[in-house]
């Protein structure tokens, strides 16, 4: 996958467990136990995962590269269950990543290139998957905490660890609707990924046509090689 995919996987799963039907189900204990309050924020979290079918939203991203300068893109993002998603990044670097629930394509037209791998390889980790396809338990996949100090956004800020390892990351909820505001993923490099969303709107009508994906003509096509 290209540069930007391989930041934005980690983030399309963590976006989906704070915005994403379903049945009524038992949350899961946490391990360790939570206090109270940390529950309670838990577990409206989880509840606005399964109520959220659908969302669009417009993104800000800054990924800052250990050693290198931070490069800052903007977008639009739109996601409909079970894994189907859309970013279009605007100028100076635009790049499109669409999934159709079955295969996620990646198109650079610096490149005139398309990546197709299929989702579930994309992702790499079974808890990325079960959001993406709207499946996802926060107390089951994540370890979970207040941030310690708080930023004075007056957002709700959690630290996630997912049980699995990889990525710190870090949220900010709106306190009133439980919707992801912020969202920074750290890596084992140290790279930093920082994406603000705004203009949020939650369980829109959204056709299938948003998620079919048709390479431009004489765009390379490259499928991923399978997963060992």
């Amino acid at each position: 996958m290209n540069r930007i995919s391989n930041a934005l996987i980690p983030a399309i799963a963590l976006l989906l467990a704070i915005a994403a039907p379903a049945h009524s189900e038992t949350m899961a204990p946490a391990s360790p136990p939570v206090s109270k309050d940390l529950k309670q924020v838990l577990d409206r979290l989880q509840r606005h995962y399964r109520d959220t079918n659908s969302f669009s939203a417009k993104f800000s991203e800054e990924v800052t590269t250990v050693g290198a300068p931070a490069r800052k893109r903007q977008g639009t993002v739109s996601f409909r269950k079970p894994g189907r998603m859309r970013w279009e990044f605007e100028d100076p670097e635009k790049q499109t990543i669409v999934s159709d629930g079955e295969t996620l394509y990646s198109y650079d037209p610096d490149l005139n290139q398309v990546v197709e791998t299929p989702l579930k390889q994309a992702l790499k980790s079974s808890s990325a998957t079960s959001f993406l396809l709207g499946i996802g338990n926060i107390n089951r996949d994540f370890k979970a905490a207040f941030a310690n100090p708080a930023t004075p956004s007056g957002l709700i800020d959690l630290i996630l660890d997912a049980k699995t390892g990889g990525y710190k990351i870090e949220v900010g909820l709106d306190p009133q609707t439980y919707n992801l505001v912020t969202l920074t993923l750290t890596d084992q490099l140290g790279d930093v990924t920082r994406i603000d969303f705004s203009d949020i709107h939650d369980n829109v009508e959204l056709p299938d046509s948003i998620f079919a994906y048709k390479a431009p003509a004489g765009a390379d096509i490259v499928t991923a090689p399978a997963s060992p």
